[in-house]
């Protein structure tokens, strides 16, 4: 196959299309305008907690008969906080990193003309585009939309007349969630598929780059936890509408009694957290295989440790299926069972310090090139490190009673999960923007959004560890009933102050990446010279990724700064050149790194 091929029309080249690299852009764009919406909710509901009892007009504008003279109401605040989170683990961070970017890399960087199925990745990302609109729709239901926290524990998830949001918006959450899932799924199948069968000739698994072997063991993750979701979902369902009673038993509503009998609501976390933890790797593994990419490149260095990253991938991958407890200590859990979470939860931490080490490792007297994708890289290892030492303490069961569901959680995820996924994301955008449109994005105004950016995510986050240690309470609608809380009202200002800043910053990034498309400085074929094979395609897109043949693999994917003589200091690199392209033949006499 070749750049030959039947013309492509407007639909089927840029909506139904089948080509891995649109279909890429779709979810990016997709996940980005879901972002736009998660961001503006937190803003919402960051106002509220910051000045819990003043107007603002910009609430009454967004939030209609669910506000009054300019207050929202403590039902819309509950709405807000749920599908914030909802969009944002599964919408932006699950797409905008893994629909995203193993569409666009996966064949590229393994040598393969297109995924091993494009008609099931386009359904795989018009699933996800209709799971997208669901969502947002049950933002105007008449109630309002899901209002039960992001984790939808029953019972207010399981009655419909349990709070406003427990009617039509939660069914609709829950049509939204299992549509999704069944996108990722086909769209995990596929990556498998791809990376097992559709490798170039010579690309064996030890020559993939990192990146790939992410994506790879990210989708493995999917295809085993996602399912349990779904059956969490469905039982929900018959929770709801056909009078079942998996999640329910002893409910009283409005002085009423139930016939609920025989159900349990931790059943329903037990089957959430199972896809709840995997999750937090099934965001943050893509991040972290980008970063591995991107720091190797720009610190013009092979990445320090390959098979122990890798090594570190797989178990990071088969550890987060078996620590899933470790949200669930309050619950009345067995203290033995704890322990033995704990256990487990704790050593998770050796693998990700296996990361972390790497990237420091990789970064030690490196030529670096600090340009925007190498900042928000070096950025996620920070925010890796400083997310993680909190998890220490919330993976001990003893010492998690006292934090458990106060803000310090919330700043441990966000931080962790949340920062650390988006700035993988915004790294790999970056970095592959020329391999996307071929034209560069403006580095100015890159470094702009890093700034601002890193600084507010830890003036956000860095405060709330300490109002959580202080026992303020998570999605609290107000804390001025509470005089205890009084003194963190100011800190919570400040939060507030960071996020609003934060939250408009992004506008930079937006601005940056939809003007560069157009207006971008044109990029050569390999801008960054790098190794990897996705550098060896034209330019401009063509069906088939290579004209003529597929190119042949010799040799790993990071042959940075090597020398004829490893023992000479000069600079005597390989062919000339600091870097060598997979592509490029062994040498008589040298070995392969």
């Amino acid at each position: 196959m070749s750049e030959h091929h039947h013309k492509e029309t407007f639909v089927t080249k840029y909506i139904f299309s089948q080509d891995h690299k649109m279909i890429s852009k779709q979810f990016l764009i997709t996940g980005m305008f879901m972002g736009i919406i998660a961001v503006l909710m937190s803003m919402l509901f960051r106002l509220q907690l910051a000045w819990p009892d003043t107007s603002f007009s910009i609430v009454e504008a967004f939030l209609g008969r669910h506000q009054t003279d300019g207050i929202m109401s403590p039902d819309i605040y509950l709405a807000l906080v749920t599908i914030h989170g909802t969009i944002m683990v599964f919408f932006v961070l699950t797409a905008g990193l893994s629909g995203t970017f193993s569409n666009l890399l996966i064949p590229l960087q393994i040598g393969a003309r297109d995924m091993a199925s494009g008609f099931l990745n386009m359904i795989s990302y018009w699933l996800f585009f209709l799971s997208s609109i669901i969502m947002v729709i049950s933002l105007f239901v008449e109630a309002g939309p899901a209002s039960a926290g992001w984790t939808i524990y029953p019972p207010l998830s399981a009655l419909p007349q349990a709070i406003p949001g427990s009617g039509a918006g939660m069914t609709l959450w829950l049509v939204s969630m299992s549509i999704f899932i069944a996108s990722s799924l086909i769209g995990a199948l596929n990556y498998i598929v791809t990376v097992l069968n559709l490798r170039t000739k010579g690309m064996k698994m030890t020559r993939l780059p990192l990146t790939i072997w992410a994506f790879f063991i990210t989708a493995i993750i999917g295809v085993v936890s996602f399912p349990v979701l779904l059956s969490a979902a469905l039982l929900l369902v018959f929770d709801r509408s056909f009078g079942t009673s998996f999640y329910l038993s002893d409910i009283f509503i409005s002085g009423e009694v139930l016939h609920y009998q025989g159900g349990s609501p931790v059943l329903f976390e037990h089957l959430f957290w199972f896809l709840g933890h995997p999750e937090v790797y099934i965001v943050l593994l893509p991040a972290l295989g980008i970063t591995s990419e991107v720091i190797s490149t720009n610190a013009r260095k092979p990445i320090f440790g390959y098979r122990a990253m890798v090594m570190s991938i797989m178990a990071i991958a088969f550890l987060s299926t078996i620590v899933w407890g470790h949200h669930m200590f309050i619950s009345g859990m067995n203290p033995f069972l704890g322990s033995v979470f704990t256990f487990t939860t704790l050593l998770i931490a050796i693998p990700s310090a296996v990361k972390a080490f790497n990237y420091v490792t990789t970064l030690w007297k490196g030529n670096l090139q600090l340009n925007p994708a190498m900042l928000f890289s070096i950025g996620l290892v920070s925010t890796f490190v400083t997310g993680g030492l909190t998890g220490l303490v919330l993976g001990d069961s003893a010492l998690d009673i006292n934090i458990h569901d106060t803000y310090f959680v919330v700043a441990h995820f966000h931080l962790v999960m949340g920062v650390s996924a988006i700035f993988g994301m915004f790294a790999g955008v970056y970095h592959w923007f020329p391999k996307m449109y071929g034209r560069l994005m403006n580095k100015t105004l890159g470094y702009w959004h890093f700034w601002i950016t890193i600084v507010c995510a830890y003036g956000v986050f860095w405060p709330m560890h300490f109002i959580g240690l202080a026992g303020l309470p998570r999605r609290y609608y107000s804390n001025t009933a509470f005089p205890m809380f009084d003194d963190l009202a100011d800190i919570n200002i400040v939060i507030t102050i960071f996020a609003l800043v934060g939250g408009l910053a992004q506008i930079i990034f937006i601005s940056n990446y939809f003007i560069s498309i157009y207006r971008g400085e044109k990029a050569t074929q390999n801008p960054w010279k790098s190794n990897t094979l996705e550098w060896t395609t034209p330019v401009e897109h063509i069906h088939g990724n290579w004209p003529g043949k597929l190119p042949v693999v010799h040799r790993w994917a990071y042959d940075y700064s090597k020398r004829v003589d490893p023992n000479d200091d000069d600079s005597d690199y390989l062919h000339g050149q600091d870097f060598v392209l997979q592509t490029t033949p062994l040498l008589e006499g040298e070995e392969e790194s």
